[in-house]
């Protein structure tokens, strides 16, 4: 039978159509988008069927999912996960919620309670969701509303209603810009701070700021807009979820308190730091509140501080700021001005030194300088009572203004030379563009809250510097000590031991990212992998990612792990890796 031309076209077209087809769905520069989430929806998978590997064994019953995992040719693992148990297991933060540590402390005058208490070893555990829990409002609406079903805390709410931290209307939780000293609303308090010191220029010489004592973070917030970053912290104490609600909102924040222990930032990091009511008695305990934030303000940076003994002078207040005077006196901060705005509020800023010339003359030495090599690495350091001690060279020329200082290495640096940085700003600016923004299955458009598991230099916050998110750069105490150099750059993050518990409250993070961390022996020798995936999914939003660059042995060990987890995974160059995860909980037991 002949076979007419028309004929012949149409099969070569459709074998064409089909060769192109197959070519795109194995192709490595193949993008696999995830199912879509509905804000309302909710992922219930089939207990029955299988995760999708041929080397797992599923096997599921009422109250957990188990999984054997084969790890390699000798070594087997059943997985099994159980939903954490108690009436506070929505909002569960191991580290902090370890009630029987508590229980068996000695003294709470320092604020011990409110510190770090890890259970040994790390809970597996999977946190629960709240009732009717929705994927967050998106940024930058969320700045000023959030779902309540998401944060059901009304504790604030009621707490705090004459000053305006938060209301609740609705469906929603509302942020009016309030607070304790914010009686005209933040954005006129950042402009009352502007008048009282001009020299002042944020996104200019302030870029990153520490707010202590952070309430909902309305400050830090509102200075979002002038091109400043504030690492906002407060306790997890009876102002209940204001951390979370900030965190909720997408804006930076942590759980935090000064009591004991150094905070978890490096020396000389901060611009400016501020503290409007912020409860901390800085003269407590010989001054050593204040003079922890000497160590992490850098030189020629500001401290204002917003709070009664400034402007009224009753007893208690007089008392308060005689002890103040007498203190910043002692080390050589200078009071550049004092005043009061007319609300009422007023406040007072400071100014640290540049050079220890001012130490060296004083009457007394006390405090005295700190005298040995202060470790960066704050993690689990005691409070000291003494000075830190300035870095060499010429601080009043660092550091530059921002944004130049993005990609500027601090003169005489002993953290980086400039040249190192550079390569590696080269090559997270193309990895990020290349692969993460182009070719992973990541919705960037709902992604506002991002942490970097092991920020090395910051490279990969530098490259999404322009995008609507912000990154806590995380750097992992058993790696080198580079969070100086993330500060140095305008950046904002924290020391950490993954094989304990963040101090940050469950689903707060859209996406997190690891490169080459979760392999390392550094880590997995200390602990198993199955415990930092357990708090990977609690710091994780449902809907949000894992992006992992790392060897193919550490990404099948993901894959399987998260597999049984129900997270969506796929992989892309044998090289990198993306999970996304779902709204499954395990189900729970039956009473």
């Amino acid at each position: 039978m002949a076979i007419s031309v028309q004929h012949v076209v149409v099969l070569l077209l459709s074998t064409l159509l089909i060769a192109i087809t197959f070519f795109l769905l194995t192709s490595d520069n193949a993008t696999f988008p995830f199912p879509s989430l509905s804000p309302t929806d909710y992922y219930t998978p089939n207990p029955k069927s299988p995760v999708p590997h041929q080397n797992v064994d599923v096997i599921s019953d009422q109250t957990s999912q188990k999984m054997k995992m084969k790890l390699n040719a000798s070594q087997e693992v059943e997985m099994k996960w159980d939903l954490c148990k108690g009436a506070e297991s929505v909002d569960y933060i191991p580290c902090l919620d370890n009630y029987a540590a508590i229980k068996q402390l000695k003294s709470r005058r320092h604020m011990e309670h409110r510190e770090r208490h890890c259970p040994e070893p790390s809970p597996k555990c999977l946190i629960p969701l709240p009732d009717n829990y929705k994927q967050p409002v998106p940024w930058p609406k969320s700045r000023d509303m959030i779902w309540y079903d998401n944060v059901p805390h009304p504790k604030l709410v009621e707490y705090k209603k004459e000053q305006n931290w938060v209301k609740n209307e609705g469906e929603f939780l509302v942020f009016p810009g309030g607070g304790t000293q914010f009686k005209f609303g933040v954005t006129h308090y950042v402009e009352f701070i502007e008048k009282a010191l001009p020299s002042i220029k944020w996104g200019k010489n302030i870029r990153v700021v520490l707010d202590v004592g952070c309430g909902v973070a309305s400050f830090g917030g509102s200075l979002l807009d002038k091109d400043v970053i504030t690492m906002s912290f407060a306790p997890k104490d009876e102002h209940e979820a204001q951390i979370q609600f900030a965190l909720e909102r997408g804006i930076p924040a942590t759980l935090s308190v000064i009591g004991t222990q150094q905070l978890t930032f490096p020396s000389n990091a901060f611009d400016l730091i501020h503290c409007a009511r912020c409860r901390v008695h800085w003269d407590a305990d010989g001054g050593k509140p204040l003079l922890e934030l000497n160590r992490v303000l850098r030189p020629g940076g500001f401290f204002i501080w917003s709070a009664t003994p400034v402007y009224r002078d009753n007893d208690r207040d007089s008392r308060i700021w005689n002890a103040m005077v007498s203190l910043t006196k002692s080390i050589c901060w200078k009071v550049v001005t004092k005043t009061v705005d007319s609300s009422g509020i007023g406040l007072v800023i400071y100014q640290k030194p540049t050079s220890e010339s001012c130490y060296n003359k004083r009457s007394t030495q006390d405090p005295p300088l700190c005298d040995k090599k202060e470790a960066n690495a704050s993690w689990y350091v005691p409070l000291a009572k003494c000075i830190s001690k300035l870095p060499s060279g010429n601080v009043q020329s660092w550091p530059e203004l921002w944004p130049k200082r993005l990609v500027s290495v601090k003169p005489q640096s002993i953290s980086v030379e400039a040249e190192t940085l550079k390569k590696d700003t080269e090559k997270w600016s193309a990895i990020v563009s290349d692969v993460y923004l182009e070719h992973l299955a990541v919705n960037w458009s709902t992604v506002r809250n991002v942490m970097d598991m092991n920020a090395g230099f910051g490279g990969f916050a530098a490259a999404l510097i322009n995008r609507p998110l912000w990154v806590m750069n995380v750097v992992p105490v058993d790696k080198p000590d580079t969070l100086s150099v993330v500060y140095d750059r305008g950046l904002i993050g924290v020391y950490h031991d993954w094989c304990e518990s963040l101090n940050t409250y469950p689903r707060t993070y859209d996406l997190l990212h690891s490169s080459f961390l979760l392999g390392d022996t550094d880590l997995t020798q200390r602990c198993e992998i199955v415990q930092v995936v357990a708090e990977i999914d609690r710091i994780v939003r449902p809907g949000g990612y894992l992006v992992v660059q790392d060897t193919m042995e550490t990404i099948k060990k993901l894959e399987y792990i998260l597999g049984s987890l129900h997270w969506s995974t796929k992989i892309y160059q044998d090289r990198f890796f993306v999970g996304r995860k779902g709204f499954w909980r395990p189900a729970k037991p039956e009473l």
